[in-house]
């Protein structure tokens, strides 16, 4: 049976294929959203625009609980993906 179904859905391999790809896209593009360590870096960079005036105090204040929003979400999902260790 496993033959027969893989022959009819032969047609449908390219979606199937396309499809794969757009997820590993989007699982690097979550990964590298969510990495601690680009968010720091997009908060220091925020902060030297603030410093040289680029933008407002208000603008800083939002786009700040942005980025420390993420940093959470990642510290929680870090957190969760432990290999099994912890009691």
């Amino acid at each position: 049976m496993g033959l027969i179904s893989e022959v009819l859905l032969l047609p449908f391999a390219p979606v199937r294929g396309s499809a794969w790809a757009i997820r590993q896209v989007l699982q690097e593009a979550e990964r590298i959203y969510y990495d601690p360590a680009t968010i720091r870096a997009e908060l220091a960079r925020l902060e030297e625009q603030l410093e040289a005036g680029e933008i407002t105090e208000e603008e800083f204040d939002s786009l700040e609980d942005d980025l420390l929003d993420r940093l959470e979400i990642a510290s929680r999902g870090s957190a969760g993906t432990s290999n099994g260790t912890t009691p």
